[in-house]
Order: structure tokens, then C-alpha cells, then sequence
């Protein structure tokens, strides 16, 4: 309650809301720029797995026409696997 009250008071002052608000801006711009980098990898790393997994399907559906075989049906866990996965990697 108490931290309520003091918020509110320093929302009445507009010099203190400013410094706070600068304050904030600053926090944030620091946290940006160290967070950043890691989005950048996690975005490249999805993508490199992403071709990976395109060219890997794309050899299995060469060597079932090569070898007119089919794989067997997905068993539930791996459906359950397949879409975990999908839902990860939209770009599949």
C-alpha cells in the first residue's frame, strides 16, 4: 500500500516522474542492446535448423521414390514430436 502511495506522489511531481521515466528509457536501452544479440543468433539458428530439416525431407523423399519404399506410419509419440516441432519452426 505504502509503495502505492509513493508512486502516486511522484506522479504528481512532474520533475520526478521525468527522472523516472529517463531512468526507465535508459534500463530499457541497456537491457536491449545486451538482449539483442542473442535474438539475432536465436533467429539464425532457427533458420539454419530449418534448412536442414527442409533438406533432409527432401532426401528421404528422393530415396523413397529411388527405392519405392514408404515409411511406415508416425507412432502418436511421434506425431506429438512432429507438431511440438512444427509449432517451433513455422517455417517448415
Amino acid at each position: 500500500m505504502e509503495a502505492e502511495v509513493d508512486k502516486l506522489e511522484l506522479m504528481k511531481n512532474p520533475v520526478t516522474l521525468l527522472k523516472e521515466l529517463s531512468a526507465i528509457k535508459s534500463r530499457y536501452q541497456t537491457l536491449y542492446a545486451r538482449f539483442k544479440p542473442v535474438a539475432v543468433e536465436q533467429k539464425e539458428t532457427k533458420s539454419r535448423i530449418s534448412a536442414i530439416v527442409n533438406k533432409t525431407m527432401n532426401v528421404i523423399q528422393k530415396l523413397q521414390k529411388q527405392t519405392d519404399l514408404e515409411l511406415s506410419p508416425l507412432t502418436k509419440e511421434e506425431k506429438i514430436a512432429a507438431e511440438q516441432f512444427k509449432s517451433h519452426m513455422p517455417d517448415l
